[in-house]
């Protein structure tokens, strides 16, 4: 079985930055991709970033410019780093891993979610 740990989130004004954290552990590591996704109250799932195991990352366009993501394969550890955050981006924010083609709509684990909360 294997745990995905998020740390980071917070109550932050508009503007501000946070830095999310998230480290898996268990077995069948390491996972094809890595990566965030949010989903806030009456809204759908939307891809935050992710990154996969051979370097290529990919961003949400409403974080594209603000958030940057990296990864630390010898840790199965994966950052998001959030700047100039807006109330918009105020959500639960997943950690994923995905095995082989599995993605943030489908992944094959998932945290347990950290509030990311902007005021405005």
């Amino acid at each position: 079985q294997v745990q995905l740990v998020e740390s980071g989130g917070g109550l932050v004004e508009a503007g501000g930055s946070l830095r999310l954290s998230c480290v898996a552990s268990g077995s069948g590591l390491p996972f094809t991709r890595m990566g965030w996704y949010r989903q806030a109250p009456g809204k759908r799932r939307e891809l935050v970033a992710a990154v996969e195991s051979g370097g290529a990352i990919y961003y949400g366009d409403p974080v594209k410019g603000r958030f940057t993501i990296s990864r630390e394969n010898a840790e199965n550890s994966v950052y998001l780093q959030m700047n100039n955050l807006k109330a918009e981006d105020t959500a639960v924010y997943y950690c994923y891993c995905g095995i082989d083609d599995r993605g943030w709509t489908n992944p094959t684990y998932r945290g347990q979610g950290t509030q990311v909360t902007v005021s405005s």
